[in-house]
């Protein structure tokens, strides 16, 4: 699966949600909802985000914000 820039996927392997960021050699770059270091997953192991995962995603990610624990 080769998702475009700037979607939301599910890196199964690794059982994290992530932004494609782009592609260098066989990976995709992932980067976490609202920033922080991006990771290499392999295509094979990447699958589009559901709705559902990306509200849970938003609103770890809110929670997080509102107790001072990322800028």
């Amino acid at each position: 699966m080769k998702p475009p820039v700037g979607a939301y996927v599910v890196d199964t392997r690794a059982g994290r949600l992530g932004v494609v960021m782009g592609y260098e050699g066989p990976y995709v770059q992932l980067r976490p909802y609202g920033g922080g270091r991006e990771w290499d997953a392999d295509p094979l192991v990447v699958r589009h985000a559901t709705p559902g995962e990306r509200l849970r995603a938003a609103t770890a990610y809110a929670n997080a914000r509102s107790r001072g624990e990322v800028p």
